[in-house]
């Protein structure tokens, strides 16, 4: 059986990542990228779905685990009867994808078995298991993996496994690379230098963090989470490594997360730009402007992150899911969707990197002026909203909320740095009339006074976390009488023992059966009122009450089980940790009376490495 969901730690080469359990077992990989095939996928299944763990055969009396400092390599201790022995897990950077395992004996003599599961294909395809002099060999279809290190191994049907006597002082070193199959396996690496360099990759990463105020180690930890969930070829970040994690234990609501949203694009420069990462933030940047190229018909709401359109999403019967949670899906048929805000994600991340020094582009400018010719009319449709709900289009105010950032950043943009030259000059009034229009009319039609609250959808009673970011964009200012009443009216319909809801599953929107827990990024947002509406005392006991809910290792998943008192959803979420990393900018901006939207290369520069 797999853990808990917040008994994973995350190691990463910004290529894949893997999440280990807190007794050393790996429980996830898909390689040689994120949205590659899983070839340990115990995580969603059984033990025979793949897993490689090193377990003690002795009594085992507790586990610690933990980061070495301000990096992406993940100690795991195990106390046993007899001795402790310390499990070193890393991915080397360098552009493959590959595992190393450091058993090290701390105290006494512990034995040890190795058990190695691989299963490509999410668990489907068993192996050829070819033992060689320079490895273990797993070959089947288009993917190998070899298994190196002094391991006295022995197979069992589809299995391998050694049996190690580790002593106080030893280092056993284990490597697992991943190779294609038609090809020669690399070279094998030496651990105790991989280790050295890994190491120092992520130390000084995270040393030229430019934050230091109160919460830097969440703030670095989520800053490091982030860097290990993009892919560095191409800027992209996935919201999640993992897929079909529940956010109902037991129920359907499962998803595919190992793609890249647009609705994540504006906290993401926001939150590299907090940290001083400006080469993450160019890199996204231009990820960005990449993956929307083409016509605005065509803008989908995540992409693969290489930038691919085509996410089809298909059932993993094999699978039980995690903790019976069925289905296991791959792909995501909400990429079809029609969501207005994505075009305001979009907008706001173009605008935001100019404002915070990043140098425009001609590209930028051509995919400006072409998402304003088609928001133009497109404002005026009904949508499927920021949630991806399955039970049809609707006017969601919060969609009509970011239809109005697209082209109030337009505006901007033209007013404040000169887009577009002449060209920009030119639409000018007209966009700024239309920017008017539209604010006007989620002021009249988005707010309900009878609910004395910005509600889901025009002419709706039912709330909607999703508003909770109207003085986030500048919309109306958290004072805003309007954005008051809808923090009071969301306090009392959807909060949940101190968390937020996104919304209230049973008024039947999402067109889902069952419900789900508090999520995160929403109640980091509850925060964000507090703070711009005057609560500053409110939104720090919010916020810590937030980073409570953090796991031993400091990373959160999608949602949090109040009842259950337990993280849910895929994990660890971007999504969470971008919130995260904002709300201690507004926190900390509010409480000294500055604008937290004051970032840029020039006032929060990051040094060297």
């Amino acid at each position: 059986m797999a853990s808990k969901i917040e008994d994973y730690g995350l190691i990463g080469d910004t290529l894949s990542c893997a999440l280990v359990s807190r007794t050393g077992s790996i429980d996830w990989l898909c390689a040689p990228r994120f949205d590659s095939d899983a070839c340990f996928a115990a995580l969603v299944g059984y033990d025979e779905h793949g897993r490689w763990a090193l377990r003690p055969t002795v009594r085992l009396r507790e586990t610690r685990q933990r980061y070495r400092g301000d990096t992406m390599v993940l100690e795991t201790e195990l106390l046993c009867d007899g001795g402790v022995v310390r499990i070193i897990d890393f991915m080397p950077m360098g552009g493959r994808c590959d595992i190393v395992r450091i058993v090290e004996g701390v105290d006494g003599e512990v034995p040890i078995e190795m058990l190695l599961d691989v299963r490509f294909g999410y668990g489907a395809d068993a192996p050829l298991i070819e033992m060689t002099r320079d490895g273990t060999r797993f070959l089947a279809g288009p993917d190998a993996l070899i298994l190196r290190g002094p391991l006295a191994l022995a197979q069992q049907g589809r299995r391998v496994s050694a049996l190690l006597q580790v002593r106080k002082g030893d280092r056993i070193p284990m490597e697992l690379a991943w190779f294609p199959a038609h090809d020669q396996p690399p070279a094998p690496v030496d651990a105790e230098q991989a280790l050295a360099s890994t190491e120092s990759y992520w130390r000084m990463w995270a040393g030229r963090c430019t934050y230091q105020g109160r919460w830097r180690d969440a703030v670095v930890r989520s800053l490091l989470t982030l860097k290990a969930l993009t892919y560095a070829p191409t800027g992209g970040i996935v919201a999640a490594p993992t897929t079909s994690l529940p956010e109902e234990i037991g129920g359907v609501r499962n998803w595919d997360y190992r793609f890249c949203w647009l609705r994540d694009a504006s906290l993401t420069l926001d939150a590299f730009m907090i940290g001083g990462y400006v080469d993450e933030a160019r890199a996204f940047r231009d990820w960005l402007i990449r993956a929307t190229a083409g016509d605005p018909a065509d803008l989908q709401i995540m992409y693969g992150i290489v930038g691919f359109r085509r996410l089809t999403e298909f059932d993993l019967p094999w699978l039980p899911g995690y903790e019976g949670s069925k289905p296991v899906r791959v792909g995501n048929a909400a990429s079809g969707q029609f969501q207005l805000d994505v075009y305001g994600e979009a907008l706001s991340a173009i605008y935001a990197a100019r404002r915070m020094g990043l140098p425009g582009t001609m590209e930028g400018w051509k995919a400006t002026k072409e998402l304003m010719a088609f928001m133009e009319d497109a404002w005026q449709r009904p949508d499927d909203g920021i949630w991806e709900v399955r039970g049809g289009r609707r006017h969601f105010t919060h969609s009509k909320v970011m239809a109005w950032v697209a082209v109030d950043r337009t505006v901007r943009a033209i007013r404040e740095q000169g887009a577009g030259g002449d060209e920009g000059a030119k639409m000018l009034p007209h966009l700024s009339a239309l920017a008017e229009r539209i604010h006007a009319e989620v002021c009249e039609r988005g707010f309900n006074p009878r609910v004395g609250a910005f509600t889901q959808s025009y002419g709706s009673a039912d709330l909607d976390a999703s508003v909770l970011v109207i003085p986030h964009f500048g919309f109306l200012p958290g004072s805003d009488p309007r954005v008051q009443g809808t923090v009071a009216a969301i306090e009392k319909k959807l909060v949940r023992d101190g968390f937020v809801l996104r919304y209230a599953t049973e008024a039947g929107a999402d067109g889902l059966p069952g419900s789900e827990g508090a999520f995160l990024a929403c109640s980091f947002w509850l925060a964000d009122n507090y703070a711009l509406g005057g609560r500053l005392g409110d939104a720090e006991a919010l916020f810590e009450r937030l980073l409570s809910l953090r796991n031993h290792l400091g990373l959160l998943a999608e949602e949090y089980e109040p009842r259950l008192q337990r993280q849910i959803g895929n994990f660890p979420q971007a999504f969470s940790h971008l919130a995260l990393i904002v709300t201690a900018q507004i926190i900390e901006a509010t409480s000294q009376r500055r604008d937290w939207t004051q970032i840029s290369v020039a006032t929060n520069p990051a040094p060297a490495p």
